[in-house]
């Protein structure tokens, strides 16, 4: 067993205890956090499979955008960050779900595969990486954009409710006092 084998299970090891932490946590902030430590644990296991685009990618989309965009919309509509007990339910249903569909997706693999071996494709490069992106992929992401952008704009309408009252104040008519 080489060092890269053994950053490689350590990270892994971190990624998921980081996982179980992000699922088990009762708030929703830390929650993120842990999000945050699981992503950089992928991208360091990506670093060490020597796929530097890719972690670089992991890096800047997931950990820079998704939970910061995940934070801000925790922190613009005002939801519950802590635990709240009237909404909290038993885990027992959720962990027989989830075992379930895990023990059923590693049956369907290996009845799948067999343990056979499969050849792989040559190692892509950044080049034809950027090429597929900016020849084939490009409107959906300019669609994604929008999408995010649309959702960034229904949070921060949603968390301020002075936005609608503003016009609704201005037609009603004011009486003698000069209140409205």
């Amino acid at each position: 067993m080489t060092g890269a084998d053994v950053l490689l299970l350590a990270l892994g090891a971190v990624a998921v205890g980081a996982g179980a932490l992000v699922v088990a946590t009762r708030h929703l902030v830390r929650a993120g956090l842990w999000l945050v430590v699981c992503l950089g644990a992928l991208a360091g296991d990506y670093l060490v499979l020597t796929a530097e685009l890719v972690a670089w990618v992991q890096v800047l989309i997931y950990v820079g955008a998704v939970v910061v965009l995940l934070l801000f919309a925790v922190m613009l509509t005002r939801a519950p960050i802590g635990p709240s007990d009237d909404l909290d339910r038993p885990g027992w249903a959720a962990a027989l779900v989830g075992g379930g569909s895990g023990l059923g997706l590693a049956v369907l693999l290996i009845d799948a595969f067999r343990w056979s071996r499969v050849d792989l494709p040559a190692a892509g490069t950044a080049e034809r990486i950027g090429e597929q992106v900016f020849r084939s992929w490009v409107l959906p992401f300019e669609v994604l954009s929008v999408l995010l952008l649309a959702a960034l704009v229904g949070a921060i309408v949603l968390s301020r409710p002075d936005i609608g009252s503003r016009s609704a104040d201005a037609a009603q008519p004011a009486d003698e006092g000069g209140r409205p």
